[in-house]
């Protein structure tokens, strides 16, 4: 895949795509997080917080000018909605299942080639 068209500017409104991609070695990426964030530690350290699980500052991350924004369910439809509505690409996932956390880390490695 092009490097260029890979995202570079991640917001990820949940802890597990925030711990997935510092797994994967690719923190470098994003920009905010939510503040319920605790995995990596030194995320919190690191990302400006951005969110809670059902709510957003949503000024902020548009701010940070993401090429991305990777969210969670239905629980977070009207924080999707918002930034679909200003132009952001946002990628909700929907995993409830051992099954469906391996196929959001493959989906996710994906998007970040």
């Amino acid at each position: 895949m092009n490097p260029k068209l890979l995202p570079e500017r991640i917001v990820c409104l949940t802890e597990e795509t925030t711990e997935t991609l510092y797994l994967l070695g690719e923190e470098h990426r994003i920009v905010g997080i939510s503040g319920f964030t605790v995995r990596p530690p030194r995320a919190r350290k690191e990302k400006l917080k951005v969110s809670a699980f059902t709510s957003a500052k949503i000024d902020k991350i548009l701010d940070l000018q993401p090429d991305l924004v990777l969210g969670f369910s239905n629980l977070q439809a009207d924080i999707a909605r918002d930034l679909i509505k200003a132009g952001v690409t946002v990628h909700v996932f929907n995993h409830r299942s051992v099954d469906g956390i391996l196929a959001m880390i493959r989906t996710l490695g994906a998007l970040v080639g």
